[in-house]
């Protein structure tokens, strides 16, 4: 398959239109996946944490990185299922697997994060003790 350069010449317009439709997803995902809220309120908790124990710079870019990765994760997920339901809407073993892999990295992701908010917290409430 060749490559073919665009004849679309780059407009600003465009690439502002183009924000719309990442919103729109966003907005999908808030408001149809009830695992993006669990994360979202976890997130929430974790930020007013890190409020409370006055975490330094290295470490709120430590949780917001952990955070986006967590929320990114579910809403790929989120398209996965969805784009999987759409080819395969009866039952069939391999876009089950498909979900089940989906589903796995957005587990990696929540795991990673949790260590992430250990590390920074746990620490900070032993001090506390």
């Amino acid at each position: 398959m060749e490559n073919k350069p665009s004849n679309k010449t780059f407009s600003f317009r465009q690439r502002l239109r183009s924000f719309r439709y990442a919103f729109r997803g966003i907005g999908i995902v808030i408001k149809t996946q009830h695992n993006f809220w669990i994360h979202l309120s976890i997130a929430v908790l974790v930020i007013v944490a890190g409020f409370i124990f006055h975490i330094n710079l290295t470490e709120w870019i430590l949780v917001i990185f952990a955070i986006g990765l967590v929320l990114a994760a579910e809403t790929f997920n989120s398209a996965i299922e969805q784009l999987t339901d759409l080819a395969s809407p009866g039952f069939h073993s391999t876009a089950g697997k498909v979900k089940d892999l989906a589903a796995g990295a957005v587990l990696i992701a929540a795991i990673t994060a949790a260590l992430v908010g250990l590390l920074i917290f746990v620490p900070k409430i032993l001090n506390l003790l």
